[in-house]
């Protein structure tokens, strides 16, 4: 359901939407990175541009190619791996750092659970885990709901937006700084509020 749903809206133009590095400290150690559902390559070039080395992973073959294009273009060697997060096809202990922006939102209750139990499982001791997801209050919470808080659109893609508590027993394998962000947009005259959590954490004792 995912894939074809997300095949369909690269087909159409590159994913944009919502972008903040604020959370990625400079003085981090440069390692090596996954990008969790890296899609066009919104974070994962401007990552290898600051020194990490990316590995991209998305379910959309053709947002792969359009990372593989975008990485030549600009003489970067990223690593592209086609697989979903819930399910992810690497050991344990790959990486450094899991860089997780925009997806989770997008899946259902039993998928986010294995994804948490993945990303515990192939992040190295001492690694970091970077997540970034769509909270209750945003203004685009709504839908034909086919779980709590979660919503299916036309096209196919699952919006599923959290709260601070769900996000902590979500991540409870990790020790995670959980910040909340909310702000107004205007458009046609009326304030509109968009709503993000984000989390900064390692694997418990380490």
């Amino acid at each position: 359901m995912h894939t074809k749903a997300w095949e369909d809206e690269y087909k159409k133009s590159i994913w944009k939407g919502h972008y903040s590095l604020e959370l990625l400290d400079p003085s981090i150690k440069k390692g090596r990175l996954l990008d969790a559902g890296c899609g066009s390559g919104k974070y994962s070039l401007p990552l290898q541009m600051r020194g990490f080395e990316v590995v991209g992973m998305d379910v959309s073959l053709k947002a792969l190619q359009m990372l593989r294009e975008s990485s030549k273009t600009r003489g970067l060697d990223i690593g592209i791996v086609a697989a979903n997060v819930f399910q992810l096809p690497f050991p344990d202990g790959s990486f450094d750092i899991i860089w997780c922006y925009g997806v989770l939102q997008h899946l259902l209750l039993k998928e986010r659970e294995f994804a948490a139990r993945e990303f515990r499982r192939i992040l190295r001791k001492e690694g970091i885990l970077f997540l970034e997801v769509f909270g209750k209050d945003d203004m685009r919470y709504g839908g034909i709901e086919v779980e709590p808080d979660t919503f299916s659109r036309k096209n196919g893609i699952v919006y599923h937006y959290f709260d601070k508590r769900e996000m902590e027993e979500l991540l409870m394998d990790f020790s995670c700084n959980i910040i909340e962000s909310r702000k107004e947009k205007r458009f046609k005259g009326k304030l509109y509020t968009r709503h993000m959590i984000s989390a900064v954490g390692k694997i418990n004792g380490s």
